[in-house]
């Protein structure tokens, strides 16, 4: 997997995805990180690509030139057809789960950063992204975003994590959240690991996992725990 991130900050990208599992991903391999500074392709003296909003409003917008020569020297350097661009917008769709899972299947993804209060709407229009959100707040900038999405979408990738199945068992999975887990000691502060965990018996271990899930999505997604029981009953 190959990330290109077009950014005002590749340091803040660099860094971060540097660390945890991430890190350990690009030491090994398994995904590649390429960050495009957009101010270097400016074509003034300063390097700036702000400019004032036509029509009047606060804050500074990102000019259309320097994004679009920027995406434009990215496409040629992923030699790839199997790209996706995606533009980090409050106005996109939500990701999940779901959209990690199938965009890890991507060789090439492109995410756009914006700034200020974005991006003129004329390089969006040439470049044609898919609209992304992590949630129904405004953030300063679309590296954040980019960040957890890229992520999120690399623990789905085979290898990433030092087993594959850590991938399977999380939250989210199959619609449902996780279930409680343990470790020793066996009491801590008056609080005991639950007998069936000790037992040994693996299906009952099973059993009492899924029954914790259920009843956690229950409590805390309701809106997740209505959609499985839907969806099963359908099945």
């Amino acid at each position: 997997m190959n990330y290109h991130v077009m950014t005002l900050f590749p340091e803040m990208i660099e860094t971060t995805l540097g660390y945890s599992i991430t890190g350990r991903a690009m030491e090994n391999g398994i995904i590649n990180l390429y960050t495009e500074n957009i101010r270097d392709y400016s074509k003034n003296k300063t390097h700036h690509v702000d400019d004032y909003i036509y029509g009047g409003g606060s804050g500074m917008l990102i000019q259309a030139e320097p994004v679009w020569l920027c995406y434009q020297d990215v496409l040629k350097k992923t030699g790839s057809r199997n790209v996706r661009t995606l533009y980090m917008s409050p106005q996109g769709r939500t990701f999940d789960q779901s959209m990690a899972r199938a965009l890890s299947h991507n060789e090439d993804i492109i995410f756009l950063c914006g700034h200020y209060e974005g991006i003129d709407e004329r390089a969006i229009e040439l470049i044609n992204p898919v609209h992304v959100s992590i949630g129904d707040f405004v953030l300063t900038g679309g590296e954040l975003p980019a960040i957890v999405m890229m992520d999120a979408i690399t623990r789905m990738i085979p290898g990433a994590l030092g087993s594959d199945d850590s991938a399977v068992y999380e939250s989210f999975y199959d619609g449902l959240l996780e279930y409680p887990q343990y470790t020793r000691p066996r009491v801590y502060e008056g609080l005991e690991v639950p007998e069936v965990l000790l037992s040994g018996n693996h299906n009952l271990v099973e059993k009492w996992r899924y029954e914790k899930s259920l009843e956690r999505t229950k409590e805390r997604r309701p809106d997740m725990y209505e959609k499985y029981i839907v969806n099963k009953h359908l099945k």
